[in-house]
């Protein structure tokens, strides 16, 4: 595969020597970058192919050249404050920064020890280019979770080359504020496609080249998360996903290095069977930070051919965070003083809720609270991405805040609560109160009484039976709110049913009765619709592209129990 991607990349290598993009290789943007999923990540490859006997390009001379125009470049590209840019958002950033240096550290250790002359110029602009980046590692700072540990790593790793007192001490600083992962494995941002890996990833050389084994427990745990958080199809479930992958498809590709290495570490049946697993599904480059080939090339003792496998799980209940102190942390909110307001990053308020994972075979489910939706199912091809529900009372998409368990009954519950703002006392208001012009902007509105506090309760239970889910959601006794349950399926499969309305554009309306979804030889039967009001869509609802929506209309107050029947 990657003589393969080398082949290709030569080819759009920009070779006009006029051009600001010399040597560089032009990615899906259509320009070349210097960040870790452009030219970086082909620079890995490429030492990966010279410096590897078994590859067809080991020690080409063509390739050789290329690769030194290639150096070249992201030298050129290297703003003069040591940063790159991502390119498609954060300009002179230090996070991407780490990023690269995550991968391009070891290109450099890989061309320094390799026995051939010729390509230690390359690695001494390599070298160059790290060397460039220390005063911005030095005093960089992040946007979000992640991104403390990327430049922790990459602080790490200079300091594994150069040696430098500050470059520990700085990553120290970063460690200082803790580590942010829950006891069952998971970190802040939820991102089970993304962005585990990469603190994984980073976390694993931090602990290696600091000494700093403690680190390594939390990678652990990850990945051990991991193994329950996986539907049948090898698709990462994404449905919670605090960050970008949230509802996108996504494997286990990026984990097979992390797994390698700590499988290697610990000797671990479990990792390595997961290693296995996950190289299955790669069929493209990683950023540069976790390129699989790079790592195996520079970590030879990373040897796990002779490891015993363990039996992946297919047949288990798990409950994650179920013994998270979440609304303990909630509470201490107020007293912290950043007033929710955070610049370029998210809260991550959903930060350790619970989440519960049934597998059975080919049958997958995930039941969630703190989410736009809070079930998903996998039934062979099947794919019921999510139901959610939407009022409007508050207006817009529940997210409950309460899971229980009794006798095999999943509940998820919520009390959402709305009122009116009095005016603002005299003591309160500001001078501009009394000017010509008073901007709504400028009162104090946190000083404003609450009036005609309103509640609105919202209950599901959820059961499994012996080929089928009951779904029973109901309400308080609050009359006319406005309700609509609506229902996720994949853009892959037939939906039918003798009441169900089409109402364009991948959206249908179940009016009655039930419906059938099919993909292929697998199917679901969905009941029981209703259309009590006519609505296509509550205010401050969203309805991500890419999928089918079947809509229930409800009016509260009710009580009703949908059927999802796999067949």
């Amino acid at each position: 595969m990657n003589d393969d991607l080398t082949e290709a990349a030569l080819r759009q290598q920009v070779l006009d020597p006029l051009s600001k993009y010399y040597g560089g290789i032009i990615d899906e943007t259509g320009i070349a970058r210097a960040s870790h999923h452009s030219t970086p990540m082909y620079i890995a490859g490429w030492v990966a192919a010279l410096v590897n006997p078994d590859s067809r390009y080991y020690h080409d001379q063509a390739l050789l050249a290329s690769l030194d125009k290639a150096a070249d470049f992201i030298l050129n590209r290297q703003h003069a404050d040591g940063t790159v840019s991502l390119g498609s958002t954060n300009f002179n950033s230090p996070p991407d920064t780490g990023f690269v240096i995550g991968g391009v550290t070891q290109i450099y250790q890989l061309l320094a020890a390799h026995d051939w002359a010729e390509v230690l110029p390359i690695a001494a602009k390599v070298k160059l280019f790290l060397e460039r980046t220390i005063p911005a590692m030095l005093t960089g700072g992040c946007h979000t979770p992640n991104h403390r540990w990327v430049i922790t790593a990459a602080l790490s790793l200079l300091y594994e080359i150069f040696q430098l007192p500050e470059l520990k001490a700085r990553a120290e600083e970063w460690l200082a504020e803790g580590l942010d992962i829950t006891a069952d494995g998971e970190w802040t941002e939820r991102s089970n496609g993304i962005y585990n890996a990469v603190s994984d990833i980073a976390l694993y050389h931090t602990g290696r080249v600091m000494n700093r084994p403690e680190l390594l427990e939390c990678v652990r745990c990850n990945l051990r998360m991991m193994v329950y958080l996986i539907h049948p199809s090898g698709e990462v479930v994404t449905d919670y996903s605090g960050r970008q992958d949230f509802g996108q498809t996504y494997n286990m590709a990026a984990y097979y290095t992390i797994y390698r290495l700590m499988a290697a570490y610990d000797k671990d049946p479990l990792f390595a069977a997961m290693c296995d697993y996950a190289g299955s599904f790669i069929k493209r480059p990683e950023g540069v930070n976790n390129n699989p080939l790079l790592h195996v090339l520079l970590y030879p003792e990373a040897d796990i051919s002779d490891l015993e496998r363990a039996k992946l799980p297919d047949h288990y209940v798990r409950i994650l965070n179920q013994q998270h102190p979440i609304n303990e942390h909630l509470n201490q909110i107020d007293d912290v003083g950043h007033h929710m307001k955070i610049q370029h990053s998210s809260m991550h308020l959903a930060f350790g809720a619970p989440i519960v994972r049934i597998r059975e075979l080919d049958k997958s489910v995930t039941i969630m609270p703190q989410t736009p939706s809070f079930f998903s199912l996998r039934h062979g091809k099947v794919r019921l991405l999510g139901i959610k529900l939407a009022t409007s009372f508050s207006p817009g998409i529940v997210k409950f805040n309460q899971l229980s368990v009794e006798e095999g009954v999943y509940k998820l519950g919520i009390t959402m609560d709305k009122g009116y703002n009095g005016p603002i006392p005299q003591q309160h208001l500001p001078v501009s109160a009394k000017s010509s012009v008073s901007p709504w902007y400028l009162l104090p509105h946190q000083h404003r009484p609450m009036t005609h506090l309103q509640t609105h309760e919202l209950q599901v239970e959820i059961k499994q039976g012996a080929s089928d889910w009951t779904i029973r959601i109901s309400s308080d006794q609050r009359e006319d709110v406005f309700t609509q349950v609506t229902f996720i399926l994949g853009s892959e499969g037939a939906a039918s049913g003798s009441d169900l309305q089409d109402a364009g554009e991948g959206k249908y309306f179940l009016k009655s009765g039930s419906m059938t979804y099919t993909v292929d030889e697998d199917r679901i039967e969905i009941s029981s619709g209703a259309y009590e009001h006519l609505l296509p869509i509550l205010r401050e609802d969203q309805h991500p592209a890419g999928c089918q929506y079947v809509h229930v209309n409800l009016v509260t107050p009710f009580d009703r129990t949908f059927t999802v029947r796999l067949l």
